[in-house]
């Protein structure tokens, strides 16, 4: 049953607008895109029919602003406007202006917006439908209330996507949490209302599809688990949740229902729950859009969800039933982000010197290779999703994808990803929403020592071709050719903050690599024990205009695929890696590098909580600033007194950019 839509505006960027363009694509519907600045030539523009720039680099100079997005719709004849999802996507504002102008509106209607969007009339609608839900308590900040049994959990009212949330153990800990709480929220939703719920310590995150039309037909399309979270975001997700018990499963699919029949939901939504190890039940929130999710839901359904989307917004009833709907097999999905995990998930930016992922999987991304991550909007780069006629089948088909990626140019969280999906605990099922801080391990995931090897080759082998190919007078001579050869070419990478010490010798046709630190004389200028391992190593084949390189190492063939920017990022079958070859010579330190807390990464600082001349102590916050839509708490390394502030609210700043100079340490003790 095809849409009457005819030219539909996608008003977001990234991965969502090409997700949504191909099912309006496939129905015949012409698209329209939206852009910022900054995205003029992002893959979202380029897989519209047509799109319009918003001006501006912020989402509140570009994607926030609700009067150009509809005036993008006029200039273009678009009949429908899909929000995606974050943005503008949950403001009943927003969706009631766009019916106004006479826009079809592709979402729930704005009064069921309003009351769900709301998380404190949410709960008080589920008490009503009678869906288990927990208490909550209202609070404003610069007041913390008194009297709550810790741990606690403060949350936004307004929007999603984790932002707005903080776990506190402690009451001394709370006023703070409740103004971070409350700013972010302001920054990010325009909404800085918040409210105070018990903290579930070990729960699992479990959320229910339900979409409706506008004729009394509400659906289920089964549940999802999105358990695995860093900073209350999710980082894998599955469908159906494993390891639930069928009773637990039946009230959270009747509690959605009855909550959506309750306020007669129109649209796609997401009504999500947490489940104690108790197996109790609390009612969170109901999200009024398309979820990041869904794919996984549509691979174990076979439905489409824009599509359904499109239909209802067309005043049209449900083409399915209840009846109509299957769980077939599970899916996983994946979400890969701009993030560090072993640095505490900390964002990076950049251009993408490379971004290929594995086969046998979907990929939803709005990147691609030559694309700038920054750190004005959300860190996500794509969500990869498998399935599988079994839950370790799909993880099977998804650790594959991962381990044969190659995203290069950021920081990101691909070998997190792919640890992850063969942890034995995930493999049971024993995912809760503490798994990342009980498995610090997947966080620092590291390639097989043979893996690190075979690519720290094809790095030194990149770099000797290179160097061969760019040398016009000597190019013919074998490679560190010298009338005395006294040892072979030696070259130290940094991969992860960590050196490798790389030696080599070319003879006969032959290159010989020796892995490890190479001998050094001690003080009576004896040299250490060489206890390297040597390999012998042939360049079968080296394309550069593919970046593609075959070696042989001691006999086994492996195909590599290297991109060089400056670094050399180095992809095989069974994972990968980005080298910077380390200076030869290093800078002794000066004091002209100045004294006091750098940015980790680009942003804007949003606080300041010291001036010169105030006296600190080790771990006081000094300033936040905020990238990819989350704040970074700077803090004092020691007890020091400041002697002044470098940057103040609204600065924006790049990284290694000194923030606050420090006088001089106070309390030191002599070691003598």
């Amino acid at each position: 049953m095809a849409p009457l839509i005819s030219r539909l505006l996608i008003a977001n960027r990234g991965e969502v607008v090409v997700r949504i363009a191909n099912t309006a694509h496939r129905l015949g519907i012409s698209t329209v895109g939206v852009y910022s600045d900054l995205d003029a030539n992002a893959l979202h523009v380029d897989h519209v029919d047509v799109a319009v720039g918003l001006g501006g680099e912020t989402p509140a100079e570009s994607y926030l602003r609700g009067d150009a997005i509809i005036a993008a719709a006029k200039l273009t004849g678009a009949d429908a406007i899909h929000p995606g999802y974050g943005f503008l996507a949950e403001s009943a504002e927003f969706a009631q202006a766009v019916i106004d102008a006479g826009i079809t509106w592709v979402g729930p209607q704005p009064r069921q917006i309003r009351l769900l969007g709301n998380k404190v009339s949410a709960k008080a609608a589920a008490v009503e439908a009678g869906v288990p839900t927990s208490p909550l308590t209202e609070v404003v900040p610069g007041k913390a209330p008194a009297g709550l049994t810790m741990p606690v959990l403060v949350k936004a009212a307004a929007g999603g996507g984790g932002r707005g949330m903080r776990i506190v153990r402690q009451h001394i800990d709370l006023a703070e949490a409740i103004a971070a709480a409350s700013r972010e929220a302001e920054a990010a939703f325009g909404d800085g209302a918040v409210f105070v719920e018990p903290f579930i310590e070990r729960g699992r995150h479990v959320e229910v599809q339900i979409i409706g039309d506008g004729f009394g037909s509400v659906l289920h399309l089964g549940d999802r688990e999105c358990s695995i979270q860093r900073r209350n975001q999710k980082v894998i997700e599955e469908a159906p949740a494993s390891n639930l018990a069928d009773g637990v499963r039946e009230q959270l699919i009747e509690g959605a229902l009855a909550l959506a029949r309750h306020i007669g939901y129109e649209g796609a939504g997401t009504v999500e729950f947490m489940v104690g190890s108790d197996d109790t039940i609390s009612f969170l929130e109901v999200n009024t859009r398309l979820q990041v999710e869904h794919p996984v839901t549509e691979a174990v359904t076979g439905v489409d969800l824009v599509e359904l989307q499109l239909i209802v917004a067309d005043g049209k009833r449900l083409p399915i039933t209840q009846d109509d709907i299957e769980i077939t097999g599970y899916a996983i999905e994946a979400r890969i982000v701009a993030e560090d995990p072993a640095q505490g998930w900390l964002p990076d930016v950049g251009t993408l010197a490379s971004f290929t992922i594995g086969d046998g999987v979907r990929v939803d991304s709005g990147v691609r290779s030559g694309s700038l991550v920054s750190p004005a909007y959300d860190s996500m780069l794509a969500k990869v999703i498998a399935h599988g006629s079994s839950r370790r089948e799909a993880a099977a088909v998804l650790h594959r994808a991962l381990r044969t990626a190659f995203v290069a140019g950021v920081q990101t969280n691909v070998g997190c990803l792919a640890s992850i999906a063969v942890e034995p605990d995930f493999l049971r099922g024993d995912t809760f929403t503490t798994y990342l801080a009980e498995h610090p391990d997947v966080e620092r995931a590291a390639l097989p020592a043979p893996a690190l090897e075979t690519l720290l080759i094809g790095a030194t082998m990149t770099l000797e071709q290179v160097a061969r190919s760019h040398n016009p007078v000597t190019g013919f001579a074998p490679s560190g050719w010298r009338n005395l050869r006294t040892q072979g070419q030696r070259r130290t990478w940094t991969v992860g903050g960590v050196d490798h010490q790389v030696e080599y010798t070319v003879a006969d046709g032959r290159t010989t690599v020796s892995l490890g630190p190479w001998p050094e004389p001690d003080a009576d200028g004896a040299l250490s024990p060489d206890d390297r391992r040597s390999v012998e190593v042939r360049v079968l084949h080296h394309d550069v205009s593919n970046g593609s390189m075959a070696l042989e190492i001691d006999g086994v063939r492996t195909l590599l695929r290297i991109v060089v920017d400056g670094s050399i990022h180095v992809s095989s079958p069974v994972g990968a890696a980005s080298f910077t070859l380390a200076p030869v010579f290093v800078e002794p330190d000066t004091d002209q590098l100045g004294s006091g807390p750098i940015s980790p990464l680009p942003g804007t600082v949003i606080a300041v909580h010291v001036s010169g001349g105030d006296s600190v102590e080790r771990g006081q916050l000094l300033m936040v600033v905020e990238a990819m839509k989350m704040e970074h708490k700077i803090v004092a390394p020691d007890d020091v007194t400041i002697a002044g502030i470098r940057f103040n609210v609204g600065d924006r700043v790049d990284t290694g950019d000194i923030l606050v100079d420090f006088d001089d340490r106070i309390g030191e003790q002599s070691d003598v």
